[in-house]
Parts: structure tokens; C-alpha cells; sequence
């Protein structure tokens, strides 16, 4: 089941026929395929795709498709089937999973689908195994969750215990922003007394920052990999009895955290454009189709964003 989906249609009807420029062209069908809709970080990316589109009707046709939560990789590789099938000329996907999509795409590839990959990064070794390449539009993770560490580190001292909630283990995504923030950890000199996953998820993080906050009665930080997450955190941490004792940081600012930031409750997240991410994405996909640039990679901004 496609929990959200929708399309936006430059002078036709949603139908086999393609649409036609002002010249008599056909112009280009982009699909965007997300993560979890649930997650306002995607459906923020997906409006920020939806005004492009509008400001540039007469220049492709974009259908955008999410799935129902982070980790329904077999409803997401349905929905890259379903494109091929459209068909679409190029397909600009946020994968669930950083392995398990690659042979989906290899087949879009293969039935001359133009895939073009944004937010989390599919894993190199796969596609060197599978024998093609994906061009990547998106921020450096690793980096932006370092900054994310080294503004709370700055409110910690040497030697304070620290806890990582990582997202789906094997999203490059989370996996960078775990490292991230280890790198700025160890560099700081506090203790990581406990990394564990979950998941993406509000209330899956809620559960682990609970069981962390009980294990560690003298825990000072809670770095999150995304801002979701974070939010299950805080309520972990009031829950327990101990704000203001135990700072939290997450990743993306999405609008949910905006007031926390203002009052404390998050120490830091950090900003990746998730509005402009998949316009990025889309943008690259029409100048490889129109012939004027290569497929290549392109990092995009991270923004730290704190009180």
C-alpha cells in the first residue's frame, strides 16, 4: 500500500500520455521517491519539490511517492518498480536502505530509467558489485553531525558520558552521522557509554533514551540522528525528571524542534535544506537528461543550528 503519494501533472492528465512543452517537445517525467511521508523532514522535502515543480510546469512532470515508515524497503522498492513501469525518465530517491535498493535501481537503470540519489547515500561497494554508478545530491553527514557534537561537547566537560541513538544501522546516512558524532566526542574527550539504533523513529528512540537514562544515572548528553528521534529523546529525558541535566542533540530542523531549540530543550540539530534537497536532486536529474552535465556528485549545504 502507498500511504502517500501524489503527482503533479505540467499540462496533462495523469495518464500514459506524456506532457507536451509549448515547443511540441515531451517534457521529461521525474519521479521523486521518499522515505516515510511521517516524517515531517520528508514532507517538507516533498512540498519544497512540489512548488518547484509548479514554478516550472512547462519543463517536466514530477510524481512524488512515500512510503508508510523508514524501514518498509520492499513498499519502496515496489514504487521504483511502478516508475519503470510509468514509465518515468528519471527517478531522484532518498533510499531506505543504502544496499538493499540497489538492485531495483539497477534494473531502472537498465530499462534507461536516469536515477539520480539524494539524502542517504547508497552504499559504494554494492553498486561497484551490481556494475554501475548513481550520482549523489546531498550534504556531507559525517560533517554536519560533528558540528552537531562539538556544540554540546562546548557545554560538557572531559570525561562526561554521553549516549548515541543512531538511525537504521544500515542507512550510510545514520551510519555517517554516528561517526560524526563520535569523531567530535572522542575529540572532546567525553566518554560514549552507549550507541544504540532507533531506528529513525519518535517512539523507538523514546524507549532507548529511557533505558539509557536508567542505566546511566550521571549520563549528561543524548546525540540523536535525527530530529525525530531527538523528540522521543527529550520526552524521555523530562519523563525521567531531568531537564536541564541531560542536554539532547538531533538532525534535520524540522519545524518540531524550532521552540525546543529556543528553550533549551535540544542543544543543537542541524540544518540540511531538506525543502531545497530533492529540488537539488530533480535539478541534476533534468540537466543530465538535457545533456548538459555529466553525472557527477554534489555536496549540499549543512547549517548548525543551536540557541
Amino acid at each position: 500500500m502507498i500511504v502517500a503519494s501524489f503527482a503533479l501533472v505540467a499540462g496533462c492528465s495523469q495518464q500514459q500520455s506524456k506532457p507536451q512543452t509549448a515547443s511540441g517537445k515531451t517534457s521529461p517525467r521525474v519521479a521523486l521517491v521518499m522515505k516515510s511521508l511521517a516524517n515531517e523532514f520528508f514532507s517538507t522535502m516533498a512540498d519544497g519539490a512540489k512548488k518547484h515543480q509548479a514554478a516550472h510546469a512547462a519543463d517536466y512532470d514530477l510524481t512524488v511517492n512515500g512510503i508508510k515508515n523508514e524501514t518498509d524497503l520492499a513498499e519502496q522498492v515496489d514504487l521504483v518498480e511502478q516508475m519503470i513501469a510509468k514509465p518515468v525518465n528519471a527517478i531522484v530517491i532518498a533510499p531506505a536502505d543504502s544496499k538493499a535498493l540497489v538492485p531495483v535501481l539497477k534494473r531502472a537503470k537498465d530499462a534507461g530509467v536516469l536515477v539520480v540519489n539524494i539524502d542517504n547515500k547508497l552504499d559504494a561497494d554494492v553498486l561497484k558489485q551490481a556494475g554501475f554508478s548513481v550520482p549523489f545530491v546531498g550534504p556531507d553527514n559525517r560533517a554536519g553531525a560533528k558540528k552537531v557534537g562539538d556544540a554540546v561537547a562546548a557545554k560538557l566537560k572531559a570525561g562526561d558520558k554521553v549516549a548515541i541513538i543512531e538511525g537504521v544501522p544500515t542507512a550510510f546516512n545514520g551510519q555517517q552521522r554516528k561517526l560524526g558524532f563520535e569523531d567530535a566526542m572522542k575529540a572532546a574527550g567525553m566518554q560514549i557509554v552507549s550507541s544504540q539504533s532507533g531506528m529513525w523513529e519518535m517512539d523507538k528512540a523514546n524507549n532507548v533514551a529511557a533505558s539509557m537514562l536508567g542505566e546511566h544515572a550521571d549520563l549528561k548528553a543524548i546525540l540523536c540522528a535525527n530530529d525525530s528521534m531527538a523528540l522521543g529523546a527529550v520526552a524521555a529525558v523530562e519523563a525521567a525528571g531531568k531537564h536541564g541535566q541531560v542536554l539532547v542533540a538531533g538532525f534535520d530542523n524540522i519545524a518540531a524542534v524550532k521552540q525546543m531549540i529556543a528553550d533549551g530543550r535540544i542543544a543543537a540539530t542541524a540544518d540540511q535544506h531538506g525543502d531545497q534537497l530533492a529540488v537539488f536532486g530533480i535539478e541534476a536529474a533534468l540537466k543530465i537528461l538535457r545533456g548538459e552535465a555529466p553525472p557527477a556528485d554534489q555536496t549540499t549545504a549543512v547549517d548548525l543550528i543551536k540557541p
